[in-house]
């Protein structure tokens, strides 16, 4: 598939892409709020700096692009077609890192969940999520 994008364009595009306060990190923010969950934002003392922290429960969560961290089986994990060599390096790196700070996080007693940006989309699947996998580590403590 060609690019309908120049060089220059692409490159702006992406240097756009954030890295906090994301419109799915907001939707995950908003759904345990209005769960009655209460959080901290980006622990720069935590390895990762969790998108979302609850510190009495010791709960990290994550909300993973999927394009970047490699959603298994989403169709918005595609590879680009230019530079293949260049994206597999990269996709490698972000997921090795995504393991290697989980298990920093868990070796130090935090339990980690991660939320995939295509969870976030319907806000009662989100809701359902975020009861599965937060509230049950609230109950399991």
């Amino acid at each position: 598939m060609v690019d309908r994008l120049t060089p220059e364009r692409r490159s702006w595009l992406m240097s756009r892409v954030g890295g906090k306060n994301t419109t799915p990190e907001v939707r995950v923010r908003k759904a345990a709020y209005a769960l009655g969950l209460r959080f901290r934002l980006h622990r720069k003392d935590l390895p990762g700096k969790p998108d979302l922290v609850f510190p009495k429960r010791r709960i990290a969560l994550f909300v993973h692009g999927c394009f970047w961290h490699r959603h298994p089986g989403c169709r918005k994990a595609s590879n680009p077609g230019t530079r293949p060599d260049y994206w597999g390096e990269k996709f490698s790196a972000n997921t090795a890192r995504d393991g290697r700070v989980a298990a920093e996080l868990e070796a130090s007693g935090w339990q980690v969940v991660v939320i995939w940006e295509c969870e976030t989309k319907d806000p009662e699947s989100l809701s359902r999520i975020l009861r599965d996998q937060v509230l049950e580590c609230f109950a399991s403590l």
